[in-house]
């Protein structure tokens, strides 16, 4: 799975496939997950506070290619706080239906007070639970995770979900933990510091 697919289950039941964070969060965390895939692939980076396209080649995943597309067709707007806000918009039901082609998902319509409602519900228990259980187990081997785990550390941290990650950890697993953030590359660690401020910003907003 990519990094905002495992960031989807980890922020959602794995049940009922409701969500665990504030919807504000759960959108930038996808839309930095997404922005984040880009640049594992190699095709943006991110430098004070922008993000610049550095290979306009499409990438495999259909979803990645929709997002560069996206990114090349606005080479007006750079701002890595623009594209979490704009991209989170839809980040939900993109990933989601990323997840259902996958057969992760199943896609669920259901109307209530003459309206058509969408939701995304697990196929397969076990592989919804997957994702935060294997980042806990990781935490626990001598060898550092690879640079799309780091980040998905990294995106969990920032958007609050590090008790669904490690709920039954100890102090070494926090403290790991703690160290794998600043040891990112510089453009997702810079991608991880912006997703914890707009994080922070929109929940002050949505606060009464």
């Amino acid at each position: 799975m990519l990094t905002a697919d495992e960031f989807y289950l980890i922020a959602h039941n794995d049940s009922r496939g409701k969500a665990k964070l504030h919807p504000s969060a759960t959108n930038i965390g996808l839309a930095a997950g997404l922005l984040g895939e880009l640049v594992i692939f190699g095709q943006v980076t991110i430098t004070a506070g922008n993000v610049v396209v550095v290979d306009r080649r499409p990438p495999a995943d259909a979803l990645a290619h929709t997002v560069l597309d996206q990114l090349i067709g606005e080479p007006q707007h750079q701002a890595v706080r623009t594209w979490l806000s704009f991209l989170g918009q839809s980040a939900v039901t993109s990933v989601a239906e990323r997840l259902a082609r996958a057969g992760v998902l199943r896609r669920h319509e259901g109307r209530r007070l003459l309206r058509t409602s969408v939701s995304y519900v697990p196929i397969d228990l076990n592989a919804v639970a997957w994702p935060a259980t294997r980042l806990r187990a990781l935490l626990d081997r001598p060898e550092p995770p690879n640079v799309p785990d780091a980040l998905l550390f990294g995106l969990v941290a920032a958007t609050g979900l590090t008790r669904e990650v490690l709920w039954s950890a100890g102090t070494r697993a926090h403290h790991r933990l703690s160290v794998l953030i600043p040891a990112l590359p510089p453009p997702l660690k810079e991608l991880v510091a912006h997703t914890e401020a707009a994080v922070g910003a929109a929940v002050l907003r949505g606060m009464p």
